[in-house]
C-alpha cells in the first residue's frame, strides 16, 4: 500500500465527482424534494388501510364482525408479544390492538390517543360489540409523541439515496473506466488493484456520508424530524451501511465490461431492495417469506437500525445485530470483489 499513489487516485476521483455539477446537484436535490413532498402530502393523515394487531384469539363475534370490515388489515401476534405490540401502537406502526381476555366473552383493546385512526376503530369496534350482548370489552390507552409519516419515511429515504449513490457511483463508474480503456492504462502504472479499489471505496464513502449528513440536517431544519436516539449511534449505522452498499457495487464492477449490462444488474439489485426493505411502507404483517427475503438485503438492516434509533430511541447495542449483518456482508462482498477484479 503506497500512500502517495492511493491519495492521487482518491483526489482524482473526488475531483471527477465534484466537477459533475448535474450529478452532484441531483444527489442533494432528490431526497430533499421527496421529503418536502411527503411532509405536505401526508401531514395530518395516514394511509388508507387500518392496521389492527390481534394478540391471541379474540371472540368469534369480534372476528366475524369487526375484523371482517373492509379496509381493516389483521396482523396476528402471539400473546407473549403484547408489550412489544403496544410499543408499535405507541409509535403508530399499528393503529389498534385487540387482545383476548381471560374468558371467551371478554376482550381488551388499546388505542393511541393521538391517533385519529384509533378513534375511528374504537367506534367501529364498539358498534360491532353492540350487536352481540355476550362480548365484554375493556379499554386501554397508550400515549407518546406522534410519529408522522415523514418522520418514519426519512430513514428509508436517506438509505435509498445512499443505495443508488453507492451502487451506481462505484459500480457504474468502474465499468465505464474499463470500457473506455482507463483501467488498462492504469495497469501499466505501479498502481496496484488494492490501492485503486481502496481509493474508490474511500472516495465514495466520504461523499456518501457527507452528503447524507448535509441532507439530513437541511431536511431536519425544514421539517423538524423526530429524533429519540443518539446521533452518534445513527452516524455509526450510516457509515456501516455506506460501506456495505459500496462493497455490493464493487462486486458488480469487478469484472463487467458493458455499461448496459452493468446498468441492468444494478437495477436488478436496487428495485427489489427498494420495495422489500421497508422504504415506503411497513412490512409489519407481511408473509414470512417476504420478511425472510428482506433480511438478505443490506438496505433492510440500514433502514431498520436507523428507524429504531430515530423513532424508538434504540441504542447501538440494541441495533447491533443489524450492524453485525452489515459488517459481515461488507467483508464477503469486498473479498469477492477483490478476488474477481480485472483491469481489462
Amino acid at each position: 500500500m503506497n500512500l502517495q499513489r492511493f491519495l492521487s487516485i482518491l483526489s482524482a476521483r473526488n475531483k471527477e465527482f465534484l466537477r459533475d455539477y448535474s450529478a452532484m446537484g441531483w444527489n442533494f436535490a432528490f431526497p430533499v424534494l421527496v421529503v418536502l413532498g411527503f411532509s405536505f402530502a401526508f401531514s395530518g393523515k395516514g394511509q388508507d388501510l387500518f392496521k389492527v394487531a390481534v394478540v391471541g384469539e379474540p371472540t368469534q363475534e369480534i372476528a366475524a364482525q369487526f375484523l371482517q370490515l373492509n379496509y381493516v388489515q389483521r396482523v396476528a401476534k402471539p400473546a407473549a408479544e403484547l408489550e412489544d405490540t403496544l410499543l408499535k401502537l405507541k409509535r403508530h406502526q399499528v393503529d389498534f390492538v385487540i387482545a383476548a381476555g381471560q374468558t371467551p366473552e371478554k376482550v381488551s383493546y388499546w388505542l393511541n390517543e393521538s391517533s385519529p385512526k384509533g378513534y375511528l376503530l374504537e367506534k367501529l369496534l364498539l358498534g360491532s360489540v353492540a350487536e352481540s350482548s355476550r362480548t365484554q370489552v375493556a379499554k386501554g390507552t397508550v400515549q407518546g409523541k406522534e410519529i408522522r409519516y415523514v418522520d418514519w419515511l426519512i430513514s428509508g429515504l436517506l438509505a435509498m439515496n445512499m443505495m443508488f449513490s453507492a451502487l451506481f457511483g462505484v459500480g457504474y463508474t468502474i465499468v465505464r473506466y474499463r470500457k473506455t480503456g482507463f483501467l488498462k492504462r492504469l495497469k501499466a502504472t505501479p498502481l496496484t488493484p488494492f490501492e485503486f479499489l481502496m481509493a474508490q471505496i474511500f472516495s465514495r464513502l466520504w461523499l456518501l456520508v457527507g452528503s447524507t449528513v448535509i441532507i439530513y440536517v437541511g431536511c431536519h431544519w425544514l421539517v423538524n424530524f423526530t429524533m429519540l436516539g443518539s446521533y452518534l449511534d445513527l452516524f455509526v449505522v450510516l457509515v456501516a451501511g455506506a460501506l456495505c452498499l459500496i462493497s455490493v457495487g464493487l462486486v458488480v464492477a469487478a469484472a463487467i465490461r458493458s455499461e448496459e449490462f452493468a446498468g441492468g444488474v444494478l437495477n436488478l439489485l436496487t428495485w427489489p431492495m427498494m420495495f422489500l426493505s421497508g422504504v415506503w411502507f411497513s412490512l409489519e404483517g407481511s408473509p414470512d417469506w417476504v420478511l425472510k427475503t428482506a433480511q438478505l438485503f443490506p438496505l433492510t438492516h440500514v433502514i431498520d437500525a436507523a428507524r429504531s434509533i430515530m423513532t424508538e430511541g434504540a441504542t447501538l447495542a440494541q441495533v447491533l445485530p443489524h450492524v453485525g449483518a452489515l459488517a459481515a456482508m461488507t467483508v464477503v462482498c469486498l473479498s469477492i470483489g477483490a478476488a474477481v477484479f480485472r483491469w481489462e
